[in-house]
Protein backbone atom coordinates (compact mmCIF):
# COMPACT_ATOMS: atom_id res chain seq x y z
CA UNK A 1 0.00 0.00 0.00
CA UNK A 2 1.23 3.49 -1.10
CA UNK A 3 1.58 6.50 1.54
CA UNK A 4 0.09 9.62 0.11
CA UNK A 5 -0.03 10.86 -3.15
CA UNK A 6 -1.75 10.60 -6.32
CA UNK A 7 -1.10 6.93 -8.26
CA UNK A 8 0.32 9.42 -11.14
CA UNK A 9 2.66 11.29 -9.23
CA UNK A 10 4.05 7.59 -7.68
CA UNK A 11 4.64 6.18 -10.72
CA UNK A 12 6.48 9.34 -12.44
CA UNK A 13 8.72 9.00 -9.07
CA UNK A 14 9.22 5.25 -9.80
CA UNK A 15 10.08 5.73 -13.79
CA UNK A 16 11.93 8.89 -12.87
CA UNK A 17 14.19 6.74 -10.23
CA UNK A 18 13.95 3.86 -11.85
CA UNK A 19 15.66 5.55 -15.17
CA UNK A 20 17.91 7.40 -13.19
CA UNK A 21 19.72 4.37 -11.44
CA UNK A 22 19.80 2.48 -15.12
CA UNK A 23 22.26 5.83 -15.94
CA UNK A 24 24.81 5.49 -13.01
CA UNK A 25 24.36 1.75 -12.82
CA UNK A 26 23.67 0.13 -15.90
CA UNK A 27 25.09 -3.28 -14.70
CA UNK A 28 22.67 -3.27 -11.64
CA UNK A 29 19.72 -2.95 -13.95
CA UNK A 30 19.94 -4.32 -16.89
CA UNK A 31 17.06 -2.36 -18.63
CA UNK A 32 16.08 1.63 -18.86
CA UNK A 33 12.26 1.08 -18.09
CA UNK A 34 10.60 -0.97 -15.49
CA UNK A 35 8.65 -4.21 -16.23
CA UNK A 36 5.71 -3.66 -18.18
CA UNK A 37 1.68 -5.38 -16.28
CA UNK A 38 2.20 -8.02 -19.73
CA UNK A 39 5.59 -9.38 -18.17
CA UNK A 40 4.25 -8.61 -14.26
CA UNK A 41 1.25 -10.65 -15.23
CA UNK A 42 3.27 -13.15 -17.09
CA UNK A 43 5.58 -14.34 -14.65
CA UNK A 44 3.21 -13.78 -11.34
CA UNK A 45 1.13 -15.92 -13.16
CA UNK A 46 2.91 -19.02 -12.53
CA UNK A 47 2.53 -18.77 -8.47
CA UNK A 48 0.05 -21.16 -6.76
CA UNK A 49 -1.03 -18.02 -4.66
CA UNK A 50 -2.88 -20.91 -2.12
CA UNK A 51 0.53 -22.37 -1.55
CA UNK A 52 3.19 -19.15 -1.49
CA UNK A 53 3.40 -18.49 2.37
CA UNK A 54 7.17 -17.34 2.02
CA UNK A 55 8.39 -15.16 -1.49
CA UNK A 56 11.55 -13.73 -2.01
CA UNK A 57 12.20 -11.37 -5.12
CA UNK A 58 15.58 -10.65 -5.92
CA UNK A 59 16.23 -7.42 -7.14
CA UNK A 60 13.18 -5.39 -6.64
CA UNK A 61 14.33 -2.27 -7.99
CA UNK A 62 11.38 0.51 -7.72
CA UNK A 63 8.52 -1.81 -6.59
CA UNK A 64 6.75 -2.24 -9.65
CA UNK A 65 6.57 -6.77 -9.31
CA UNK A 66 6.99 -6.35 -5.53
CA UNK A 67 3.42 -4.30 -5.21
CA UNK A 68 1.60 -6.91 -7.56
CA UNK A 69 2.89 -9.85 -5.74
CA UNK A 70 1.84 -8.15 -2.15
CA UNK A 71 -1.66 -7.68 -4.43
CA UNK A 72 -2.12 -11.23 -4.72
CA UNK A 73 -0.06 -12.62 -1.50
CA UNK A 74 -2.27 -14.25 1.45
CA UNK A 75 -3.14 -12.56 4.38
CA UNK A 76 -0.32 -14.49 6.39
CA UNK A 77 2.07 -14.89 4.09
CA UNK A 78 5.39 -12.92 3.87
CA UNK A 79 7.68 -11.60 0.84
CA UNK A 80 11.43 -11.01 1.16
CA UNK A 81 13.29 -8.60 -0.89
CA UNK A 82 16.58 -8.30 -1.64
CA UNK A 83 17.93 -5.03 -3.18
CA UNK A 84 21.91 -3.92 -4.12
CA UNK A 85 20.95 -0.21 -4.60
CA UNK A 86 20.84 1.52 -0.97
CA UNK A 87 18.24 4.20 -3.44
CA UNK A 88 15.68 1.67 -4.05
CA UNK A 89 15.77 0.34 -0.92
CA UNK A 90 15.04 3.50 0.79
CA UNK A 91 12.50 4.24 -1.68
CA UNK A 92 10.61 0.89 -0.92
CA UNK A 93 10.67 1.66 2.44
CA UNK A 94 8.97 4.71 2.16
CA UNK A 95 6.64 4.04 -0.09
CA UNK A 96 5.42 0.62 0.49
CA UNK A 97 3.68 0.35 4.07
CA UNK A 98 2.94 -3.66 4.46
CA UNK A 99 3.45 -5.27 7.63
CA UNK A 100 4.07 -8.85 4.85
CA UNK A 101 7.25 -7.36 3.64
CA UNK A 102 11.04 -7.06 4.49
CA UNK A 103 12.89 -4.62 2.14
CA UNK A 104 16.60 -5.76 2.85
CA UNK A 105 19.74 -4.38 2.03
CA UNK A 106 22.17 -6.94 -0.13
CA UNK A 107 23.04 -9.29 -2.60
CA UNK A 108 21.07 -12.24 -3.78
CA UNK A 109 24.64 -14.16 -3.32
CA UNK A 110 23.55 -13.53 0.39
CA UNK A 111 19.72 -14.98 0.39
CA UNK A 112 20.30 -17.56 2.93
CA UNK A 113 21.89 -16.01 5.69
CA UNK A 114 19.03 -12.66 5.02
CA UNK A 115 16.25 -15.77 5.77
CA UNK A 116 18.02 -17.43 8.31
CA UNK A 117 19.05 -13.52 9.87
CA UNK A 118 15.34 -13.01 9.81
CA UNK A 119 14.15 -16.80 11.03
CA UNK A 120 12.08 -17.75 7.73
CA UNK A 121 12.08 -20.72 6.86
CA UNK A 122 12.26 -22.12 3.01
CA UNK A 123 11.23 -20.35 0.18
CA UNK A 124 7.98 -21.41 -1.87
CA UNK A 125 8.80 -19.04 -4.44
CA UNK A 126 11.82 -16.70 -5.64
CA UNK A 127 10.65 -13.87 -8.35
CA UNK A 128 14.31 -12.82 -10.32
CA UNK A 129 15.18 -10.29 -12.51
CA UNK A 130 18.47 -9.32 -11.88
CA UNK A 131 20.61 -9.33 -14.79
CA UNK A 132 22.29 -12.73 -15.14
CA UNK A 133 24.61 -12.12 -18.36
CA UNK A 134 26.38 -8.75 -16.25
CA UNK A 135 26.97 -10.99 -13.20
CA UNK A 136 30.35 -12.45 -12.88
CA UNK A 137 30.24 -16.20 -13.74
CA UNK A 138 31.18 -17.56 -9.57
CA UNK A 139 28.50 -14.78 -7.80
CA UNK A 140 25.93 -16.00 -10.69
CA UNK A 141 26.44 -19.73 -9.89
CA UNK A 142 26.55 -18.84 -6.10
CA UNK A 143 23.13 -16.90 -6.47
CA UNK A 144 21.65 -19.53 -8.46
CA UNK A 145 22.96 -22.44 -6.20
CA UNK A 146 21.81 -20.85 -2.96
CA UNK A 147 18.26 -20.03 -4.61
CA UNK A 148 17.91 -23.18 -4.88
CA UNK A 149 19.06 -24.28 -1.59
CA UNK A 150 16.35 -22.24 0.12
CA UNK A 151 13.49 -23.24 -1.51
CA UNK A 152 11.07 -25.70 -0.33
CA UNK A 153 11.12 -29.34 -2.69
CA UNK A 154 8.34 -27.75 -4.52
CA UNK A 155 8.98 -24.69 -4.60
CA UNK A 156 9.96 -22.79 -8.16
CA UNK A 157 12.34 -20.16 -9.15
CA UNK A 158 10.82 -17.80 -11.48
CA UNK A 159 13.84 -15.74 -13.62
CA UNK A 160 12.58 -13.03 -16.18
CA UNK A 161 15.42 -11.55 -18.53
CA UNK A 162 16.07 -9.89 -21.62
CA UNK A 163 18.30 -13.13 -23.29
CA UNK A 164 18.91 -16.62 -22.90
CA UNK A 165 22.65 -15.85 -21.51
CA UNK A 166 20.99 -17.73 -18.02
CA UNK A 167 19.74 -20.90 -19.49
CA UNK A 168 22.71 -22.96 -18.91
CA UNK A 169 23.69 -21.90 -15.16
CA UNK A 170 19.74 -22.85 -14.72
CA UNK A 171 19.59 -25.85 -16.00
CA UNK A 172 23.10 -26.99 -14.31
CA UNK A 173 21.17 -26.03 -10.94
CA UNK A 174 17.78 -26.97 -11.25
CA UNK A 175 16.12 -30.38 -12.64
CA UNK A 176 13.42 -28.87 -14.73
CA UNK A 177 13.44 -25.52 -16.74
CA UNK A 178 10.33 -24.42 -18.53
CA UNK A 179 10.83 -21.42 -20.73
CA UNK A 180 8.21 -18.83 -21.64
CA UNK A 181 8.35 -15.61 -24.02
CA UNK A 182 6.81 -11.70 -23.61
CA UNK A 183 6.71 -9.74 -26.83
CA UNK A 184 4.98 -6.67 -24.61
CA UNK A 185 7.85 -5.55 -22.72
CA UNK A 186 10.71 -3.21 -23.52
CA UNK A 187 12.77 -5.26 -23.70
CA UNK A 188 10.91 -8.02 -25.14
CA UNK A 189 11.82 -10.97 -22.36
CA UNK A 190 11.93 -14.42 -21.44
CA UNK A 191 10.76 -16.08 -18.26
CA UNK A 192 12.23 -19.12 -17.04
CA UNK A 193 10.48 -21.25 -14.80
CA UNK A 194 12.81 -23.63 -12.47
CA UNK A 195 12.21 -26.17 -9.96
CA UNK A 196 14.80 -28.46 -8.30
Amino acid sequence: MFKRGTKAASISSQVWLFANNFFKHPAMLGSIVPSSPFLVNDVLAQVDWKKAELLVEYGPGVGTITQEILKRMRPDAKLVVIELNPQFVQFLKTRIQDPRLHVVLGSASEARSVLAGLHLPRANYIISGIPYSLIPDPVRRDILEQARQILTPDGALLVYQFTDAVLPYLKSSFGSVRQNFQLFNILPARIFYCTP
